[in-house]
C-alpha cells in the first residue's frame, strides 16, 4: 500500500496460495489486494470457494471496504471473509466491519463497528449447486 508507505517496510506477495480447509478451497489476502480484482481472479481460478481477506481498511473508506468485498464474493462466486482491524494509529481511525459475505454478495454475518467474533454457515454444496447452475467463472476467456 504505497499510501501508506508499506513498501518501505515490506516486500509484495509474488503469488496467489490457497489450501484446504474441511473440503473447502480456502485463499487469503491482505487487504490492498482487494482493489485488483484481477488478482483475486486467480483465487477463481485456484478454485477458491473462500476467499479472506485481512485488513486494516480505515473508516474513511469504509464503504469502499465493503462493496469491494461484496463485488469480490459476486464476481468470482465465492463466499468472502473481510477481517478489519478496530480503533485507532496515528494515522487513521478504523471502524471494524469484519464482514461474511455469500455468493450472491449478501452480507449474512457483519461484527459492526467494535470487536467481536461473527459466524455464519458457509454451504459448500450450495455454493457448488450454483457454480454449476450460473457457469459464470467457465466462460473466462483470460
Amino acid at each position: 500500500f504505497v499510501p501508506g508507505k508499506e513498501a518501505q517496510h515490506y516486500d509484495a506477495g509474488d503469488r496467489v496460495v490457497s489450501f484446504t480447509w474441511q473440503g473447502a478451497v480456502v485463499v487469503p489476502f491482505v487487504c490492498y489486494d482487494l482493489r485488483f480484482p484481477e488478482v483475486i481472479r486467480k483465487a477463481a481460478n485456484l478454485g477458491a470457494e473462500i476467499i479472506c481477506v485481512i485488513a486494516s481498511w480505515p473508516a474513511a473508506r469504509t464503504h469502499h471496504w465493503l462493496r469491494l468485498l461484496q463485488a469480490r464474493a459476486i464476481e468470482n462466486q465465492a463466499y468472502v471473509i473481510g477481517v478489519n482491524r478496530c480503533g485507532d494509529d496515528p494515522c487513521f481511525h478504523y471502524k471494524g466491519r469484519s464482514v461474511i459475505i455469500d455468493q450472491h454478495g449478501e452480507i449474512i454475518a457483519d461484527a459492526g463497528e467494535s470487536e467481536g467474533i461473527i459466524q455464519a454457515a458457509i454451504n459448500l454444496d450450495e455454493l457448488r449447486t450454483y457454480r454449476a447452475k450460473l457457469p459464470f467463472l467457465a466462460d473466462r476467456k483470460w
